[in-house]
């Protein structure tokens, strides 16, 4: 199972294993949960985490398409919502895309870091950061119902190759 000690997709890493790993935390708590992973599901799952870039319904649908001729959107935005609900992917929304979860095993919040070169998108757990703001939001009064938050900018490999090291 993926674990939130997971290498950055900033850094070097077998990303074979990586997918796999992934693949293999999402049969396991689908099990646990007594959820199905259908092939459809799997499959826009096996895409999203091709990459650690975001990816957007219709890309995912367009590459579904060769392989499941009756996919349509609705298709794809099923299997997005059951990943979703289940925790096993993010939607970035800044791009409205989708990206997987390096940490589905548990519950948590996200700090996702977007690079606006390469565009990977990097998942933190910022536990400071979500203490703080959670005591914002306590003070507040406010309830929330979903808490994630986009920062874009350039990521160190990018920087790095540009010439300028952090």
């Amino acid at each position: 199972m993926t674990s939130s000690l997971t290498p950055s997709p900033f850094s070097e890493h077998d990303h074979k294993k990586c997918v796999r790993e992934a693949l293999d935390t999402a049969e396991h708590i689908c099990v646990i949960r007594g959820v199905q992973l259908t092939p459809i599901r799997h499959k826009v799952l096996e895409l999203i985490w091709e990459s650690h870039k975001a990816i957007k319904a219709y890309d995912l649908l367009d590459r579904i398409k060769p392989l499941m001729d009756a996919a349509k959107p609705a298709t794809i935005y099923r299997a997005l919502d059951f990943l979703i609900e289940q925790g096993l992917i993010h939607r970035v929304e800044s791009l409205n895309a989708f990206v997987g979860c390096r940490c589905s095993a548990h519950q948590h919040e996200q700090l996702l870091l977007i690079c606006n070169r390469c565009h990977d998108v990097e998942e933190r757990p910022a536990t400071k950061v979500m203490r703080a703001l959670a005591q914002e939001i306590e003070q507040a009064g406010f309830i929330v119902h979903r808490k994630a938050i986009e920062i874009h900018g350039i990521c160190a490999k990018c920087e790095a190759q540009a010439g300028n090291p952090n």
